[in-house]
């Protein structure tokens, strides 16, 4: 179920929502980033692991959506971190006696009883401010952002050029904005500070959808067109939505509406 994308650099994509699950191999384990989504699927990654031959050495969440801050007993008892705000975030989700109920409603009903809970978000916050990831591996640049979720956070595995980039730069999902007092304007800044790293991305691994080679500015541009299309009152011109839609992502054109409709 692993491919490769760049040396050392294997994803594994979930069914139901694409997500792909990044594995960066090290010296003596593998750093695996946004591990999901369902029991089998994690248990298939953590075969496809043991066949490599390296365990789990550390996890790294992007944010702290559901789907990013799953976890599977076969992976280890190793570090699993994120940023500040993203460790905060689960920390206050978790402290909650309904945090199953709440969760459990965000989930797709398809796979809502097969989404693993017991290790849900358990992620150590790195401190304000951490450039790189601790571990001992390929050096993974932090590049925490203000778009999207609390904390959210892209990493560019800098001896690779994989930029793995979270809920962000997805050929089938258009932008989705956090709950800040200016989102349009957070999600604008984070594809800036994206972008400031473009030069050395050869490989983008969005949170969602296709590994893409040589596309990073194509995909910063697409989704900084969309959220200025809906800042300015406009109907975006955008792949992902309407009748050019993935087959079985039309549901993005919904989601849109009720975006447009809160901006617009």
């Amino acid at each position: 179920m692993l491919s490769q994308a760049a040396a050392g650099v294997l994803v594994h994509q979930s069914e139901v929502l694409e997500n792909n699950a990044v594995v960066v191999q090290g010296r003596d384990g593998v750093l695996l980033v946004d591990p999901g989504l369902t029991h089998e699927e994690l248990a298939c990654l953590a075969q496809d692991l043991r066949e490599l031959g390296q365990p789990v050495a550390a996890g790294f969440a992007t944010h702290p959506d559901w789907d990013h801050v799953l976890w599977h007993a076969e992976f280890g008892d190793v570090p699993r971190y994120g940023t500040a705000r993203c460790a905060a975030s689960l920390r206050d989700l978790l402290a909650r006696p309904d945090w199953k109920t709440l969760v459990a409603e965000g989930l797709p009903p398809e796979i809502a009883d097969d989404v693993p809970m017991d290790l849900f978000g358990r992620v150590t916050g790195l401190p304000a401010g951490t450039a790189y990831l601790p571990w001992d591996g390929p050096r993974a640049r932090i590049i925490e952002h203000p778009a999207h979720a609390p904390g959210h956070a892209a990493l560019l595995i800098e001896e690779r050029g994989v930029l793995v980039a979270g809920d962000m730069l997805s050929d089938v999902l258009v932008p989705m904005f956090g709950r800040t007092a200016d989102p349009i304007e957070d999600y604008l800044t984070g594809l800036q500070l994206l972008e400031a790293v473009a030069d050395e991305v050869e490989i983008v691994v969005p949170g969602h959808g296709s590994v893409a080679a040589g596309q990073v500015r194509a995909r910063i541009e697409l989704d900084r067109a969309y959220v200025q299309a809906l800042r300015d009152g406009r109907e975006p011109d955008d792949p992902r939505i309407g009748p050019s839609a993935k087959p079985g992502w039309e549901w993005v054109s919904d989601l849109h509406r009720g975006q447009a409709a809160k901006f617009g």
